[in-house]
Parts: structure tokens; C-alpha cells; sequence
């Protein structure tokens, strides 16, 4: 117990309900079972009930055939010679007959678990006001070390997740879970719009790292932004988009040329046609209505990143966040730290913010010159190993350089007549591989879209994959 959590006045406590909840334990099993849901020994206020609550969970443990009762824990108390710590004899004897109902000891339980977090939060207060005090400290760490504090604390707020599952209980829910499956498609992820690639993924599942990366002006931005409209404009789910390369207004800019299915080049030297501005203003009505929240920061410090997303998770309960790109946030590390060491910070970092929102993070990542002008593999990911290693899901994008151009292939460069370019929806369309080369918890393959370049966007083309 911290000292001095709140000058001249007593820490939260609730001494009645304490003594309840241990007397209802040595009373009945049903209490033990209830109670241990919900509380730890640290929950306690008194020494001596923690002393005792811990004794009982012990004796539980190495004498699981054996009945918790007044006569068997204070053996086992005397035997560990724990007896006086916990109050003596007389005491714990008395626990028992102050006991109103033992039908009630999970109302006590958390009587007893509401006063142990109000003092958490005293503690904690305590400590940011010793760091906020030491200068030596940047603010931005003081800062995130709060904030991460808070959301731990939060999260403890209710039953623990920590404690093993038994495979019964476990085979049920699973059960449970793939008939909903069944019966109204899988709902866990968040889907792309990409209908062969969903296939593969099941969508983006909660707690994933997913990593896009491709060589310079394949199209890893555009990819990122395809996905971000289709979960956010069109399916109304709150996305997150973290833009350390590009600004805000610059990715307006390509969302309305792909929903507008105006001209990029036009709209950016502003040629329009009444048509386009047409087809712009209804673009725009429905992107106004989509859920789309985007972050421009250059340069942007990791603490900043993270401290922004728990933010747009409290604030907009987003259900998935977009990162462009891993090289460009600043890890915040000393010069003389390695560049791959910064980077393996980073991608900890965000696999960690992951699993603490509980919804897929999507980073995009450029690939090593080792790539250039072939399809590229794991190991061209660039700087670091530990993208690679952190990552769930690692998505490889390439295309050909010869069919950059609409209407240019090999054959054009060997003499023959060069062969018309795909269209779609009234645009050309370049061939790209989206290559899933990697999946934690799934198959990996190739599949193959198309680049609008004209609309800076992916669309999808007749089916074609290679599992």
C-alpha cells in the first residue's frame, strides 16, 4: 500500500464488506467460486485480511479434494505460521458469524473491488504528480506513461482475463461462435471490400498487425486509402488513417477522384467539366457521411501516434487503423540507436497498441531495392526483421513496370502491336499482385487487381487467385 495517497484522510475502504466476503468463503464453496472471479488479494485494504484471503486461495490450490472451512484453514494458517498475521484465532473465527447471507458474496465482492480501484487511481494520481515534478522527464513520456496506466487500470475494472479457460467451456463458445458464423457469415473482422482478399483473411481480425509493403509509387498508399473508403464511406465503420507522408486535404483529394470517378490530373489543376463538378458534389455528400477520421502529422513521434489513437478510440470507437508509413514516425530513440533497432521499437509498439484497442492496425512499410523489377518476398521488407516477425499479416504488392503505361506490354517492345488495356467502370486498369505472404492464422497466396492511376485507386478484376 503506497504512503500518503491522500493528506490526513483514509484511503478508500470498506472494512464490513471484507470481513463478509472472507466469512462467506469459509462458509460455502459456491462464495469461494464467486469470489475468486473477482477478486485479488491486493483488492484487500487490511493486511491481515490479505494475509487470509491469500492463505485460502493457497490451501484451494494445493489441497483442491479438501473442504475450505474455520478448522482447515487455520490449520493450514499455523502450519505456514501465518495464524497471527491474519488477526489470531478469535479472529477469523469470528469472520464466520458475521456473515449476513453467504448468497451475497459477490455483492460484497464488488463493493470491496470498487474501493481497491479508487485507490489504485489515488496511487496512480500519486505517482503522475512525482513524475510531473521531475523535470528530467519529457513531457510526452509523462503523458503516455499516464495514459497507458489509465487504460490498464480501466481494463481491470472488470472481471480478470488472465486466469486459464477450461477446454469444456472453451469448446462451447467456439462452437457457439462458428454456428453464428454459419448462419450470419463471419462478423469478427473488419472486411476490406476486397471481396477474394476477405475470402483469404476473414477480414481484418481485432489485435491484428497487418503490414502493407511495396516498392516507391506501386501503389501502397492507394491500396490503404481503397480500403479505408470502403470500410468508412461506404460501410459507415469508424476508421482511423495516420498520414505522416501525405496531407490531409491531398488524400481528400484522391478519395473524391475515386468516388467522383473524375480525372485526379483534373482535379488537381482544376479543368473540370460541368459534369465533374456534378459527379464531385455527390461524391462529396456521401463521403460527409462516412466515418473517416484522418491524422496528418509529418513526422509524427510515436508516443504522439499511439496517444492520438487511444484518443480516436474513446472519442469515435474506431474499429481499425491505418498507418502510411512505419519509416516515417519517429521512434523518439537516441541518435546513436540503430535504424533497425528504431524500427523494431516502432513495430513492437504498434502491435502492442494492437492488442490494447483490440482492433487491427494496418501499417504500409516500403520493401528493399533487393525488390525492384521482381515480386517481393519477406525478407525485403525494409530495415527490420521484427516487421516481419511482429506482423500477422503481411501483404506484398507488385506489378510489372513494362505495364505501367495503359497500352504498353512486352510485345510493344518487341515489335508487335501493342494489346488494349483492360477497362474498368470506364478507366484502364494496371495489373497489380497483391501477394498475401503471410498469415498467422491462415493460407497464403496471390491475388491479382487492378490500379486505376488515373483515379489513384484498386478495384477488383475477374477472379483470379493463386492459393
Amino acid at each position: 500500500m503506497a504512503a500518503n495517497l491522500s493528506a490526513g484522510r483514509i484511503p478508500p475502504h470498506n472494512d464490513d464488506a471484507e470481513r463478509a466476503v472472507l466469512g462467506a468463503v469459509l462458509l460455502s464453496s459456491q462464495a469461494f467460486s464467486e469470489v475468486t472471479e473477482l477478486l485479488r488479494k491486493e483488492d484487500f485494504y487490511k493486511p491481515g485480511h490479505q494475509v487470509l484471503f491469500d492463505a485460502i486461495l493457497s490451501f484451494h490450490q494445493e489441497h483442491s479434494s479438501q473442504t475450505i472451512d474455520l478448522i482447515t484453514i487455520t490449520d493450514y494458517l499455523r502450519s505456514k505460521n501465518l495464524l497471527d498475521l491474519s488477526g489470531g484465532m478469535s479472529y477469523v473465527a469470528s469472520l464466520t458469524s458475521d456473515v449476513p447471507t453467504t448468497s451475497n458474496a459477490a455483492y460484497y465482492a464488488n463493493i470491496i473491488r470498487s474501493h481497491s480501484l479508487r485507490r489504485s487511481l489515488l496511487e496512480l494520481s500519486g505517482s503522475m504528480q512525482q513524475q510531473v515534478f521531475d523535470e528530467s522527464q519529457e513531457i510526452a513520456h509523462v503523458l503516455d506513461d499516464a495514459e497507458r496506466l489509465l487504460s490498464d487500470l480501466q481494463a481491470s475494472s472488470g472481471t480478470f482475463t488472465d486466469k486459464y479457460q477450461e477446454s469444456s467451456l472453451l469448446v462451447n463458445k467456439t462452437v457457439d461462435r462458428l454456428m453464428e458464423r454459419a448462419k450470419h457469415g463471419n462478423t469478427d473482422g473488419v472486411k476490406t471490400g476486397f471481396v477474394q482478399l476477405d475470402e483469404m483473411t476473414g477480414g481484418f481480425q481485432p489485435a491484428e498487425f497487418i503490414v502493407i509493403g511495396a516498392r516507391p509509387s506501386v501503389g501502397k498508399t492507394a491500396f490503404a486509402i481503397s480500403m479505408a473508403v470502403e470500410i468508412a464511406i461506404h460501410k459507415k465503420i469508424p476508421v482511423g488513417f495516420f498520414s505522416a507522408e501525405m496531407t490531409s486535404m491531398a488524400i481528400m483529394e484522391r478519395i473524391l477522384a475515386a468516388e467522383s470517378r473524375v480525372d485526379s490530373k483534373r482535379i488537381r489543376s482544376a479543368i473540370l467539366r460541368n459534369q465533374d463538378m456534378a459527379n464531385i458534389i455527390d461524391a462529396a455528400s456521401r463521403i460527409y457521411e462516412g466515418k473517416l477520421y484522418i491524422q496528418d502529422t509529418p513526422n509524427i513521434k510515436l508516443l504522439d501516434l499511439r496517444s492520438q489513437a487511444r484518443r480516436m478510440k474513446r472519442e469515435r470507437d474506431i474499429k481499425i487503423l491505418f498507418i502510411d508509413y512505419i519509416s516515417l514516425i519517429n521512434p523518439e530513440s537516441q541518435a546513436n540507436v540503430p535504424r533497425h533497432e528504431q524500427v523494431a521499437e516502432i513495430s513492437r509498439s504498434l502491435k502492442s497498441l494492437s492488442r490494447e484497442l483490440n482492433i487491427p492496425i494496418v501499417a504500409l512499410s516500403q520493401v528493399s531495392r533487393d525488390a525492384e523489377g521482381k515480386e517481393p518476398n519477406l525478407a525485403n521488407l525494409r530495415e527490420s526483421g521484427a516487421v516481419e516477425q511482429d506482423a500477422d499479416v503481411v501483404i506484398l504488392l507488385h506489378r510489372d513496370r513494362l505495364a505501367d503505361l495503359p497500352g504498353s506490354d512486352r510485345d510493344s517492345r518487341n515489335g508487335n502491336s501493342p494489346q488494349p488495356p483492360q477497362m474498368v467502370q470506364g478507366f484502364p486498369v494496371q495489373e497489380t499482385k497483391v501477394i498475401l505472404a503471410k498469415q498467422r492464422n491462415g493460407e497464403t497466396g496471390i491475388i491479382t487487381m487492378g490500379f486505376q492511376n488515373q483515379l489513384v485507386r484498386f478495384v477488383e478484376l475477374e477472379r483470379s487467385s493463386t492459393y
